[in-house]
Formats: C-alpha cells, sequence, structure tokens
C-alpha cells in the first residue's frame, strides 16, 4: 500500500511540474516572444493610431473630424477605437515602441491566461497546449500593435463567461454587460458579440427548456445597453455597417478573401480541428456549430476575421472533445508572473524594421522646408508621416477619405500619370514620397518635371522642378 501510495505521489509531482511547465511556456513565454519581435510593427496604421491617441490626450476630446491630413482636414472621422488609440498613445508617450510592444505583450498573456484556466479543467494537458499553439498559429500574422489585439482578451473573456454560464445552468452575471461596453470604445468589432451571446444562449436555454430566459433576456439588453455606450454615439454604432458598403474594400489587404494560398497556416488548423472532431466523433450543441459556422464564414470572405474565429474556437471547442482535465497552477500565479515580465518588456528596448510601414531613413531625409508643402505618397507611408508630424495625402484610414478618393489614388499609384498631373495642380503638390520600384516612381524618374533627391530600398522621395509655382524659398534644385 505504501508503495502505492508513493507511485501515486510521484505521478502526481510529475504531471504538476509538466502543467507548471506547460502554464509557464504558453501563458508567458510564448506571448512574450510573439509581442517581442519587430513585425508587430509590420503595419502602417500602428503610427496613426498612435498619433490619434497622443491628439486625444492632449485636446481631451475625441476628434469628430481629421487633424492630419491636408486632403480630407475638416472631413468627418469618426474614432471607433479612441479608448484604445489612447492605450497606445499613452504607452508611446512613456517607452516609445517598448511600451507598444508591452502593450501586446499584455493582451497575449491575457488571452492565453484565460483560455488556459478556462481549459484547464474541461481538457488535457495535450488538448490545451495544441489548441494555444493552434490559435498562435493562425494569430501571428495579425499580431500587430494596433487596436484589434487589446479586443481579443474581451473576445476569449466573453465566450468563456457564456460558456461557464451555459455549465452551470444560469444566466450570466450582470457584471459581464462591461465587456460589450469596453468593446464598443476598443474596436468596432463589438458586435460580433451579438452572435456569440445568441448562440450560447440558446444551447442553454435549451437544457433549461427556456425557464431562465428572463435571466438571458435581462443579461441581453444589459449588454446592448453597455454596447450602445459609445463616445461616438449613434455614428459609432453605424460605422461597422458602413465599412462593410465601402467599394475600397478589394484594396485593402485585411478585408480580402481568404485563400489557402496566402495563409496556409488557417486552413492547416481548420483540417486539423475538423479532423479532431469527426475522429472522436464529437456531437455539437446546434448554437455552437452554426456560430463556428457563422464565424467561418466570415473569415474564409474576409482575412480579418479569421482572429475573431480561432479565438472562439479555442474556447469552444476543446471542451468539447472530452479529454481527461488536468491540476495547473491557480490564477493568481497569472499576475505575480505577468508584472514583473512586463516591466521587462517595457525597458528592453525593441527597434521596427525599416520598411514600409517605419520609412524612418527617408522621413529623417525629408528636408524641413518640404515638411509643411503638400506631398503626394505611398499609402502605408501615410501613418509614419502623421507620427512625425507631416500632413500626408493618405493613410490607412480609406474609410475616412471615402470610395471615390481611395479608387481614384489607386489609378493614379499603378501609373495613371495623366491623373497624377491634374492631383498637382489641384492640391499644389511640392514633393513625392513613394515605395521604391513602383510604377509610379519610375514614372517619376523619367519625368523632366521631377528630381529624385532620396532613395533607399524603402521609399524614394521626388521635388518637383517647377520653381516658380511654389515662390521664394521653396527648392527647386
Amino acid at each position: 500500500m505504501k508503495g502505492a501510495a508513493q507511485t501515486a505521489h510521484l505521478a502526481f509531482d510529475r504531471d504538476s511540474a509538466v502543467n507548471a511547465l506547460l502554464f509557464v511556456v504558453l501563458v508567458f513565454v510564448l506571448p512574450f516572444a510573439i509581442a517581442s519581435s519587430p513585425t508587430i510593427f509590420n503595419d502602417g496604421d500602428v503610427s496613426w493610431h498612435v498619433a490619434a491617441g497622443q491628439w486625444i490626450v492632449a485636446h481631451w476630446t475625441i476628434p469628430t473630424t481629421d487633424p492630419f491630413s491636408f486632403t480630407a482636414a475638416g472631413r468627418p472621422w469618426v474614432v471607433t477605437e479612441w479608448l484604445a488609440d489612447v492605450i497606445l498613445g499613452s504607452a508611446y508617450r512613456i517607452a516609445d515602441y517598448s511600451g507598444l510592444a508591452t502593450i501586446v505583450a499584455a493582451a497575449m498573456m491575457a488571452l492565453h491566461g484565460l483560455i488556459f484556466f478556462f481549459l484547464r479543467r474541461r481538457a488535457g494537458p495535450l488538448a490545451f497546449a495544441a489548441t494555444l499553439l493552434a490559435m498562435d498559429f493562425v494569430l501571428i500574422p495579425f499580431t500587430l500593435a494596433r487596436p484589434h489585439v487589446l479586443v481579443w482578451p474581451l473576445v476569449a473573456g466573453w465566450t468563456i463567461l457564456l460558456l461557464k454560464a451555459d455549465e452551470e445552468g444560469r444566466a450570466p452575471p450582470l457584471w459581464g454587460a462591461l465587456i460589450p461596453l469596453l468593446w464598443t470604445n476598443l474596436h468596432g468589432s463589438f458586435l460580433i458579440a451579438a452572435p456569440i451571446g445568441a448562440a450560447i444562449a440558446f444551447d442553454a436555454l435549451q437544457k433549461t427548456r427556456w425557464r431562465d430566459w428572463r435571466s438571458w433576456a435581462l443579461f441581453a439588453l444589459a449588454s446592448a445597453i453597455g454596447a450602445l455606450l459609445n463616445a461616438n454615439g449613434l455614428r459609432g454604432l453605424l460605422r461597422p455597417f458602413e465599412m462593410e458598403n465601402l467599394a475600397l474594400l478589394p484594396l485593402v489587404q485585411e478585408w480580402q478573401p481568404s485563400t489557402i494560398q496566402w495563409m496556409p497556416q488557417f486552413y492547416a488548423v481548420l483540417a486539423i480541428a475538423l479532423f479532431a472532431l469527426l475522429y472522436k466523433g464529437t456531437r455539437i450543441p446546434i448554437g455552437r456549430l452554426l456560430l463556428l459556422l457563422v464565424l467561418a464564414g466570415m473569415a474564409f470572405n474576409e482575412v480579418r476575421h479569421q482572429s475573431w474565429f480561432i479565438i472562439v474556437a479555442a474556447c469552444v471547442v476543446p471542451p468539447l472533445l472530452g479529454t481527461e482535465p488536468s491540476q495547473t497552477p491557480t490564477a493568481r500565479w497569472l499576475a505575480y508572473a505577468a508584472i514583473p515580465l512586463l516591466a521587462v518588456r517595457a525597458l528592453w528596448p525593441v527597434v521596427p524594421a525599416e520598411n514600409g510601414a517605419n520609412p524612418r531613413h527617408a522621413i529623417a531625409a525629408i528636408p524641413p522646408n518640404l515638411r509643411g508643402q503638400p506631398l503626394f505618397n505611398g499609402y502605408t507611408f501615410g501613418g509614419p508621416l502623421i507620427l512625425a508630424g507631416i500632413r500626408p495625402y493618405i493613410d490607412g484610414r480609406a474609410d475616412m477619405y471615402g470610395d471615390a478618393f481611395v479608387l481614384d489614388y489607386s489609378r493614379i499609384i499603378d501609373g495613371d500619370i495623366g491623373r497624377f498631373d491634374e492631383v498637382v495642380r489641384q492640391y499644389g503638390i511640392r514633393w513625392t514620397m513613394l515605395p521604391a520600384g513602383s510604377t509610379l516612381t519610375r514614372a517619376l524618374d523619367r519625368s523632366p518635371e521631377w528630381k529624385r533627391t532620396y532613395a533607399d530600398r524603402v521609399g524614394v522621395i521626388h521635388i518637383r522642378r517647377n520653381r516658380a509655382a511654389f515662390g521664394p524659398g521653396s527648392d527647386g534644385r
């Protein structure tokens, strides 16, 4: 008996050690490593989000018109992500790019921690480890220092709150309505909370024969009120619908359909998950099944929705597989370990790679006398120009500029020189900052009206030679 007890004790200790190691790796090391990659800055929108947050803090108000560009100055602008912008802008002011990396690390640790602690009593170590790794495999291309990453823990938290209420045969607590309240002020994806809630509520009410429908309805009402309380009012609520109707969406990469050539990791994870479900003969409740199908359809239709699908699936699918749960560290260790790790992340310098989203050398080479004059710029250069205090022709806020303007810009950047000349005259364009090797860049190299003054592997600056058109003090050499 004593030998058997010792063997069992050793087995328990071994399992506990394995689970503790998984906890450290999955909840801390992996998110820390992902957030420490310079690739989290590989999007020009990072810069204008930072600039917007700093503008809001400086003025103590949310802008209602564009304060950054010279082509859309005064045009209505709905800043649906104002709270995320404030967080990112403040982090950047405190610790530069290391501050942004710290925010991303905190969001990723929260996401991993929520899913880890939910699954630890509902799935075995192999199941929840595979789930988190597969989730990251899909999420890494989307892991950027942008507002949507701050919402990922809310997506997981919202889904988990509803799933736990279903398990316990009750409606979720009313404080859960704070999640849509935060969500609606962080990111325009807040509408996704509705199908998640409806699907899981349907499954829960099916079990209780709809006895608790009043409690669920009260929670739904409180959540809807939370989602309505956004700082932009009706304009903020309508913005997601307006975005979906823009004709320019096919020009923006994240709004394009998913393809196996472009995002093979998504299809690989989806295939593995389907195999696991079929192999186990898993029966999926109708509400959850419809939810997964709807989110998968959205992900196939637009790349940007892959993140919502994989996070919800990571919460919903593993408990259905029926694997043996395990003992893991308690939640308090998350806070104990996260604080020093985030402090290290904030103090550890990180430098974005020199690329189209961060053309640092090209911006540094802009002559001072040109910085206040109208320019025609590459699309991804717009955000970094805004952060540098230079008003761009265009930037990543394509929805604000509108269909006609963005489609016209696309024609020009693809080499429509006639239209470019018209825009030069219309806006008094004095200089350009364009991607190296672009069609328009090559055309300007051949034009006698433009002179190349700077070039590197990322960007090229041209100055218009027509000195007379700009008066004294302009550099038209």
